[in-house]
C-alpha cells in the first residue's frame, strides 16, 4: 500500500511537472507571438501597362499590394480605409479565422462593404498555419488589381521541415485588362454574355517582355550557382488556371495553401486561381538567364481565353555580362499545351501530406454538390441587347441547380447572429434535386437553374464530406473551388460521374493533402473532408470570378458549439453598416 502511494505521489509530481512544462512552453511561444498593425488605403493610382495608363484601384498606391510577413501565432490588425469610388472588402485568403468570421471579408456574407470614405479594421490571429497565403478584394472584380501576398513563417525559433533556403521570392501570377476591370464585368452583366478576356498575364505586376511596351520593369529573380531558394507561387489571376515553369530547372514542391507536403519534383506547376504552391529551386545550371513563364490551362472547350504568356527572368548573379549593345535572350521553358489535362492530373495526384493525418474516417454530413454553368432564358422584359449569350440567353452558373444570389441589405453572418429573418433560407439541397448523367449529354431542360440565397446548416464538430461534381452543362471545366474559414483534405478525385460504390475504395484516408482550394477536374469530381470546428458563415465558391458573379457559390453556416471557445466572437463595433 505504502509503495502504491509512493508511486501515485511520484506520478502526480511527474504529471504536475508535465503540466507546468506544457504551460511554460505554450506561454513562451505566445510570448514570441506579435501583434502587427497595418494600414491599407484603397485608392485609385495611375498604373501604366501595355503602353496605356489606367486609373487602377490599388492598396497604398502599390500594384501588386503590400506583402504581409508574419509568424505562425501572430495577430494582424489591419485598418482598411476606402478612398476609391467603389465599395470594397478585403479577404485574407486561406486564413482559418477561428472564431473571427467578422474579419473574413466576402461582401454581404460576413460583412457589408466598406463604402467610399469609410473604414473597417480586420483583426485575426494566425493559428497553426505556415507557408504562403494571400489577400485580395472580395467585391465585384476589384481583386484584378487589389491583391498581395501573406507570408507565414514558422514560430520564432522553429524551422522549415526542409533545408533553410538561401533566399525566398514571392511570384504573384496576375491577370491584366487594358481597361477598367469593373467596366468589363458591368458590360457583361448588362449584356448577359461572357466578359472580355484579359489582355495579359503578369508576374509581380509585370507582363514581361513578350508584350508591347513591357521590356522595362520585367521581374528579375536572382539566384547563384549552388544555392537552393524558395519560390512562393500564387495564382492571383481573376479567371484563369495557369501553368508555371522555369527553363531547364526542376522544382521541388514542398507546400501548398499554407500546408506542408511530402516533397516531389516536377518541371511544371498548375495553379487554379486562389491556389498557392511553395517550391525549392536549385542553381544547378550554367550561369545565365532563364525565363520563368506562365500561361493558361484552358479546359473549357470552345470558350475564348487569353492565350498570351507572361515571363520573368531567373538570373544567375555570376552570369557573364553580354558585350555592349548585345542582349542575351533568356532560355524559354517548354510549357504544356493549353488543354493538357493529363499533365494537370499527374501533378495533382502527386500531392500528399508529409505524414499520416487525422482525416475523418466516418462522416456525419454526406453532401453532394454539382458545379457548373447554365443558361437563363431571356426574361420577357429584357431586350435582345441584354441577352447576348448563346442563342439569345444569359450566362449563369450554379451549385446543385441553385444560382447563388448575395443579399443586398444585410450580411448573412449578421442576419444569422441577430436572428434577422428573410435574408437567407437554410434549404440548400444536400444532393442534386434531379439526378442525371452529370458529365454526359445533359437535357436542355436542366440548363436553367433556380436562384436563391440558400445555405447549408452544419452542427459544430460535425464530420463533413462533400463530393464536388463537375457537369457538362454548356461546357465542362476545371473549377477551383475555395472554402472560406477551413482547410480540408482532398481524399480523392477522378473523371466521369462519382460512383460511391466503386470510387470510395480509392479514398486516401492516410496522407491526403490539405488545401483551401481544390481544382475539381474537368468532366470529373473531387471529394473533400473536414471537421466543422469553426462557427460562422463560410462561403464556398468557384474562384473564377466570372463564375462567382454568375452564382457558382453557396454558404456553409456552422453553428456555435458549447461555451466561449466554440462560439464566434461578438461583432466588432466598427463593422460596416449596409
Amino acid at each position: 500500500m505504502e509503495q502504491a502511494l509512493k508511486t501515485i505521489s511520484t506520478k502526480g509530481k511527474y504529471y504536475t511537472f508535465l503540466a507546468v512544462f506544457v504551460l511554460l512552453a505554450s506561454a513562451l511561444s505566445l510570448a514570441n507571438a506579435k501583434i502587427q498593425e497595418h494600414e491599407f488605403v484603397v485608392q485609385a493610382t495611375p498604373v501604366k501597362r501595355l503602353c496605356n495608363t489606367h486609373s487602377t484601384i490599388t492598396v497604398n498606391g502599390q500594384f501588386p499590394g503590400p506583402t504581409l510577413e508574419v509568424n505562425n501565432g501572430d495577430t494582424l490588425v489591419i485598418k482598411v480605409t476606402n478612398k476609391a469610388r467603389y465599395n470594397v472588402t478585403i479577404h485574407w485568403h486561406g486564413v482559418r479565422q477561428i472564431r473571427t468570421g467578422w474579419s473574413d471579408g466576402p461582401e454581404f456574407v460576413t460583412q457589408c462593404p466598406i463604402r467610399p470614405g469609410e473604414s473597417y479594421t480586420y483583426r485575426f490571429t494566425i493559428q497553426g498555419q505556415e507557408g504562403t497565403l494571400w489577400w485580395h478584394a472580395h467585391s465585384s472584380w476589384l481583386r484584378a488589381t487589389v491583391y498581395g501576398a501573406l507570408i507565414i513563417h514558422p514560430r520564432e525559433g522553429e524551422a522549415y521541415p526542409f533545408p533553410k533556403p538561401k533566399r525566398e521570392t514571392t511570384i504573384l501570377l496576375g491577370e491584366w485588362w487594358d481597361a477598367n476591370p469593373i467596366d468589363v464585368v458591368r458590360q457583361a452583366t448588362q449584356t448577359g454574355a461572357a466578359p472580355n478576356v484579359s489582355d495579359a498575364y503578369t508576374i509581380n505586376g509585370q507582363p514581361g517582355d513578350l508584350y508591347k511596351c513591357s521590356n522595362q520593369g520585367i521581374t528579375i529573380v536572382p539566384i547563384d550557382s549552388g544555392e537552393t531558394n524558395l519560390l512562393r507561387v500564387i495564382n492571383a489571376a481573376l479567371n484563369q488556371p495557369l501553368f508555371f515553369s522555369v527553363a531547364n530547372h526542376k522544382l521541388t514542391v514542398v507546400g501548398a495553401d499554407a500546408s506542408y507536403l511530402k516533397p516531389f519534383t516536377t518541371t511544371v506547376l498548375m495553379l487554379g486561381p486562389g491556389q498557392t504552391t511553395d517550391v525549392l529551386i536549385t542553381g544547378d545550371q550554367p550561369p545565365s538567364r532563364y525565363y520563368m513563364a506562365a500561361r493558361a490551362y484552358q479546359s473549357a472547350q470552345n470558350a475564348p481565353f487569353d492565350n498570351t504568356t507572361t515571363t520573368a527572368i531567373l538570373e544567375y548573379k555570376s552570369a557573364p555580362c553580354p558585350a555592349k549593345g548585345v542582349s542575351i535572350k533568356p532560355v524559354m521553358p517548354s510549357l504544356p499545351a493549353y488543354n493538357d489535362t493529363n499533365t494537370v492530373t499527374a501533378f495533382s495526384k502527386s500531392f500528399r501530406s508529409p505524414r499520416k493525418v487525422d482525416v475523418p474516417t466516418e462522416v456525419d454530413e454526406d453532401l453532394f454538390f454539382t458545379i457548373g454553368l447554365g443558361l437563363d432564358n431571356c426574361p420577357p422584359n429584357f431586350s435582345a441587347n441584354q441577352c447576348q449569350g448563346p442563342n439569345g440567353t444569359r450566362f449563369t452558373s450554379s451549385m446543385n441547380n441553385v444560382s447563388f444570389v448575395l443579399p443586398s441589405n444585410f450580411s448573412i453572418l449578421q442576419a444569422h447572429h441577430l436572428g434577422v429573418p428573410g435574408v437567407f433560407t437554410t434549404d440548400f439541397p444536400a444532393k442534386p434535386p434531379v439526378q442525371f448523367d452529370y458529365t454526359g449529354n445533359v437535357s436542355r431542360s436542366l440548363w436553367q437553374p433556380m436562384t436563391g440565397t440558400k445555405v447549408t446548416k452544419l452542427k459544430f464538430g460535425s464530420r463533413v464530406q462533400i463530393v464536388l461534381q463537375d457537369t457538362s452543362i454548356v461546357t465542362p471545366e476545371n473549377h477551383p473551388i475555395h472554402l472560406h474559414g477551413y482547410d480540408f483534405y482532398i481524399v480523392a478525385e477522378g473523371f466521369g460521374n462519382f460512383d460511391p460504390k466503386k470510387d470510395t475504395s480509392k479514398f486516401n484516408l492516410v496522407d491526403p493533402p490539405m488545401r483551401n482550394t481544390v481544382a475539381v477536374p474537368v468532366n470529373g469530381w473531387a471529394v473533400i473532408r473536414f471537421v466543422a470546428d469553426n462557427p460562422g458563415a463560410w462561403i464556398m465558391h468557384c474562384h473564377l470570378d466570372v463564375h462567382i458573379g454568375w452564382g457558382l457559390a453557396t454558404v456553409l453556416l456552422v453553428d456555435n458549439g458549447v461555451g466561449l471557445l466554440q462560439s464566434i466572437e461578438s461583432p466588432p463595433e466598427d463593422l460596416p453598416l449596409c
